[in-house]
């Protein structure tokens, strides 16, 4: 074995077994690697934990926009309620997730933190005392064999140098004798310098078999010693590499949802919302709520009454406020309705669309536009959207581009029972002939003698549009104003 103790020693490393000189630095390195693998473990901890945060947020985003979003689609029943378990899944898978990523950070980066810190003590002058231990405790075992065998490398080197000048002496006396010219004292020179090398040889020869066997002779001591501070750093490894192992097991259990027996009854209550949709009961519940099984106001005899307190018209039960109003009642001169089928026009004057009533007649005359229909919870409007129930749509009945149920012309040219006459009344001044206080809001109060303004015909309950001149718009009836002359 050959090499260098350091580079004070300055013998040449030949060999890559820990046993030379020099070579327990990999050891020593060790320790200032296992300081670094526990920052390398904590950023993978942390790295992991964020990418558990955002996922839950992820989840939790997704799950709010698309429970919205069926919630206000036009699916309905047992199967809205199994299609919306998915987010509510998703919710609590959320939260499980917001859990690892706690104990991630909480526990195990806490925990590798705090070893860290209490295994490894950093020096003023930098490094790591442990570190410094290890290389005192080597360099210490190493220096008295380090020394041997430098002695070792001197006597070596020695005797193959005189080993050298032996061979170097006898080629010189064995040229001279072939050489005529060479006088017999310089031949006794050579003779003498033969015998002087191979006295050399000899003495260097047995100073450093001497050194050899004492470099032998000191081997087990050092070897011994060597082990013994290896040892110690191999105790001090095992920690770590123990300490480590313990750490990964308990984020294998932080990220083992498997395990977690609120993550199993998440899944078997998903299964179970999906199992509970009924499409019989959906069906049945449409029908109830949507179809045939509604309730209707179906239109009965009214007796007229000149009286106040008279008995209210369709008009006046769909009274104007914030809702759906029947606007846009257009004709289109081009367009020709396909035979059986009329076309739709829902027009929305205010932010929020109200419900409506069973009792909503579609075909209504179209001097009611600008009134509303009362709220009803029972009684919906569907929308076929896939994202809104309450927007506007165009039914599947018709295929006119106008969309509009009054249009006055079906397929067999005839003209509609429901329309009225879609212009515009001749605006006509009258005079009040009596006082009227208006009953509702939908109606005007005035004066007898008052003037005001009338802006549609009278209606076949005996009801006028008219305009006061500070501009409010209403009802009133027809036999208590005439026409100014």
């Amino acid at each position: 074995m050959s090499g260098s103790y350091d580079d004070a020693v300055g013998v040449e490393v030949s060999s890559d077994s820990f046993w030379e000189v020099g070579n327990y630095k990999r050891t020593v390195k060790r320790i200032d690697d296992g300081h670094r693998l526990c920052n390398d473990l904590m950023n993978c901890i942390h790295e992991r934990a964020r990418i558990e945060k955002v996922y839950a947020q992820q989840l939790t985003e997704w799950a709010k926009r698309w429970k919205q979003l069926v919630e206000k689609g036009p699916q309905y029943g047992t199967v809205e309620r199994a299609w919306c378990a998915f987010m509510s899944e998703a919710e609590k898978v959320s939260e499980l997730h917001l859990e690892v990523k706690g104990s991630l950070m909480n526990e195990d980066f806490e925990k590798i933190k705090n070893w860290q810190k209490e295994a490894f003590h950093k020096q003023m002058m930098g490094g790591f005392k442990e570190t410094k231990e290890a290389e005192d405790g080597f360099r210490k075992a190493q220096k008295p064999w380090a020394k041997k065998l430098k002695e070792v490398e001197a006597a070596k080197k020695a005797y193959h140098a005189a080993c050298k000048e032996e061979k170097l002496a006898i080629s010189r006396e064995t040229n001279s004798k072939a050489d005529p010219a060479l006088n017999p004292e310089q031949l006794k020179k050579l003779q003498d310098k033969v015998e002087r090398s191979k006295q050399d040889v000899l003495k260097t020869k047995e100073k450093y078999e001497k050194s050899l066997k004492e470099l032998d002779n000191a081997t087990p001591q050092y070897m011994e010693n060597m082990e013994q501070v290896f040892e110690q750093c191999q105790q001090f490894e095992e920690k770590r590499l123990r300490f480590f192992r313990e750490v990964l097991l308990e984020v294998q259990k932080h990220l083992d949802l498997s395990n977690v027996a609120s993550y199993r009854n998440i899944y078997r209550d998903l299964e179970q919302n999906i199992k509970t949709a009924d499409a019989v009961e959906d069906l049945r519940w449409f029908r109830a709520n949507q179809g045939p099984g509604m309730s209707m106001n179906w239109p009965q005899f009214e007796e007229w009454s000149a009286d106040l307190n008279r008995t209210l018209s369709r008009r006046e039960k769909k009274k104007a406020s914030d809702g759906v109003t029947l606007t846009g009642i257009n004709q289109t001169g081009d367009q020709v309705s396909q035979p059986n089928k009329h076309s739709s026009s829902l027009s929305v004057q205010s932010n929020t669309v109200q419900s409506v009533q069973s009792s909503y007649n579609p075909f209504e005359d179209e001097e009611d536009t600008g009134s509303t229909v009362s709220e009803k919870e029972d009684n919906k409007i569907k929308n076929v959207s896939s994202y809104e129930k309450n927007q506007s749509y165009p039914t599947d009945w018709s295929d006119e581009e106008s969309n509009n149920p009054f249009s006055s012309t079906d397929a067999n040219g005839d003209t509609n029972p429901f329309d009225e006459d879609t212009s515009p009344a001749m605006e006509v001044r009258v005079r009040a002939l009596y006082d009227y206080e208006g009953q509702e809001q939908d109606e005007l109060s005035f004066k007898a003698g008052d003037e005001l303004t009338k802006m549609e015909n009278e209606d076949e309950q005996g009801w006028c549009k008219g305009r006061l001149d500070n501009g409010q718009i209403g009802l009133y009836p027809a036999n208590y104003v005439e026409p100014i002359q």
